[in-house]
C-alpha cells in the first residue's frame, strides 16, 4: 500500500503541472513573421563565423593555426603567408592567405573562437547559410572578413612582379 504522504505529493505535483500549463495557455503567442521582418535572435547566438579587422583595418588572423587546431570537426583550412615591408595583411609576422571554415563540417560548437589568441574569428549573428549544394557551404576568407571601419587606411597590398609586367 502507498503512504498516504506520496499520494498527497503526487497529486500536489500533478496540480503544480497542470498549472504551470494553463498559465502558459493562457498567455499571448509570440510569432516572429520571418522573412518579412528581421529575426530576433539573443545577444550570445552563435552565427556563421567572422573574421575580424583592428582599428587600423588590418586583418587580426596572423595565422597561428590555433582555431584549426581545436575545431573538433576539422572543418578549417588556413595557408598562412609571410607578410613584408610593401605587403601588409595583419598586425602579426603572418597572415592568413586562404581561411576556409567548410560549414558542411562545422558544429558552432565556439571551440575556434575561445582558442583565438587575437580574437580574430568570432560568432556573428548570420544564420542563412543553409542550401542544397555542399560546394557553397565552403566560407572563404573574403566571405567572412567584416568591412573595413570607418577612417581606417585599407591594408597596402604591393602589385605582383607578374601584374606589372602586362
Amino acid at each position: 500500500m502507498a503512504n498516504i504522504g506520496e499520494v498527497f505529493g503526487a497529486a500536489s505535483a500533478v496540480v503544480k503541472g497542470m498549472g504551470i500549463t494553463l498559465k502558459e495557455m493562457m498567455s499571448p503567442t509570440v510569432t516572429e513573421n520571418y522573412p518579412d521582418e528581421p529575426a530576433k535572435l539573443q545577444e550570445r547566438y552563435r552565427g556563421a563565423h567572422e573574421l575580424q579587422r583592428d582599428a587600423n583595418g588590418l586583418e587580426k588572423c596572423v595565422a597561428c593555426f590555433l582555431c584549426a587546431v581545436a575545431c573538433p570537426a576539422n572543418c578549417i583550412y588556413i595557408e598562412a603567408a609571410e607578410n613584408t615591408e610593401q605587403t601588409r595583411i595583419s598586425g602579426g609576422e603572418r597572415y592568413a592567405k586562404v581561411y576556409n571554415i567548410d560549414y558542411s563540417r562545422c558544429i558552432f560548437c565556439g571551440f575556434c573562437v575561445e582558442a583565438c589568441p587575437t580574437d580574430a574569428i568570432t560568432h556573428g549573428h548570420k544564420f542563412e547559410v543553409g542550401s542544397y549544394n555542399t560546394s557553397t557551404l565552403v566560407m572563404r576568407k573574403e566571405q567572412m572578413l567584416v568591412q573595413i571601419p570607418v577612417g581606417a587606411k585599407p591594408p597596402v597590398i604591393a602589385e605582383s612582379s607578374e601584374a606589372s609586367a602586362h
